[in-house]
């Protein structure tokens, strides 16, 4: 996997920047989902979450960076690793937690687990498993908003994240020409941890620099440092501009590490050891709280401090997740249709035909 130019400014508070109070939300931030997704990896260890769990460990930076320019009255779809994203749209960690364990009290009542986090009153539509499942309809919403509401700064817009390996799916090329071809209100990021599961992009993608794809469908196309909190937060806002106020979407490309593998159980042996020296070296979370205490912002102390309260927030969430009540088996095939449905069998699997007229 290729190195990335550094663009983080060496003056985090220069003048006419960012104030200290900002920096030092965005380092807290990164701080607890860092300690979330630990702790996350953790309990799968201890068999306490099942099925699939994708952490976001490496991409702190882009995701509070991307979190810091979306609005509340926005719509975020995203792939399946999505617990961070999940935090920083509002939701608790104690309501995470439970999701990733299963419980009642989780975000999709336990049904969904670790890819399927939704919540509509925070317009969080997902926690997609299907590769690329999220862009349709993603672009769909984003269709939606166009019908209902007139262009201008307090429109809303659409983010929809992908991972890089999505990019050559037919859906992805389906989606972005009928969003350059409809002008429609929505942001397209891919997040690039270089590495399509064990695949780097160089060798599935004929062109690597996935962001110039946009050509292809007359609408803007940048790259970012996805080390970078500040550089990321400041793209997406301006992408996000272009979709509310000239109906016109965005392709943005956010460089960024996978600290561990594709998946909790992907040991990642397909890395080099120089492309894990590489990712371990640009850890955004160790590098934004050095620049923020040699810049004054944090001292060792308030760091630190940061740091335990992000554990203990956490250790709250297990311990909430932990004592959270199982879902009732009688409710097994709850919400299996959204609404009543017209002649819908009303049988259970198992039973005989006749016996449910």
């Amino acid at each position: 996997m290729a190195t990335k130019a550094r663009t983080r400014p060496k003056q985090v508070d220069a003048p006419g920047g960012d104030p200290a109070g900002t920096l030092r939300d965005y380092y807290e931030q990164m701080s607890l989902v860092r300690a979330f997704e630990l702790r996350s990896g953790e309990m799968y260890a201890r068999a306490k979450i099942g099925g699939y769990c994708h952490l976001n460990l490496g991409e702190e930076a882009t995701v509070v960076g991307l979190m810091a320019a979306i609005e509340a009255r926005d719509y975020l779809f995203t792939a399946y690793r999505d617990h961070g994203y999940a935090l920083l749209r509002g939701l608790s960690p104690e309501r995470v937690m439970a999701e990733l364990f299963g419980k009642t009290s989780g975000v999709s009542g336990g049904r969904g687990g670790s890819m399927h986090l939704f919540d509509a009153e925070t317009r969080l539509f997902g926690g997609y498993g299907i590769v690329g499942g999220q862009i349709p309809p993603a672009t769909g919403a984003a269709l939606a908003l166009k019908y209902q509401e007139s262009a201008g700064p307090d429109a809303a817009a659409v983010m929809c994240l992908l991972g890089d390996g999505t990019t050559n799916i037919g859906a992805f090329h389906e989606s972005l020409n009928l969003a350059g071809l409809w002008k429609l209100p929505i942001v397209y990021v891919i997040v690039n941890n270089g590495l399509g599961m064990g695949t780097t992009v160089e060798k599935a993608s004929a062109e690597p620099e996935l962001y110039k794809r946009a050509a292809s469908y007359r609408m803007p196309g940048l790259r970012v440092d996805g080390d970078d909190v500040l550089a990321v937060r400041d793209a997406a806002r301006d992408a996000l501009q272009q979709a509310r106020e000239l109906r016109q979407p965005v392709l943005l490309e956010v460089m960024c590490y996978r600290l561990r593998g594709h998946s909790v159980v992907d040991p990642a042996r397909y890395r080099s050891p120089e492309d894990t020296t590489i990712a371990r070296q640009s850890d955004p979370v160790p590098s934004f709280r050095a620049e923020l205490i040699a810049s004054g912002v944090l001292s060792e102390a308030d760091a630190t401090a940061i740091d335990e309260a992000a554990d203990a927030r956490v250790t709250e969430a297990v311990t909430f997740a932990e004592d959270s009540p199982e879902p009732d088996p009688d409710d097994l095939f709850a919400y299996v249709y959204a609404t009543a449905v017209a002649n819908a069998p009303s049988a259970l699997p198992g039973e005989p035909v006749m016996d449910a007229l």
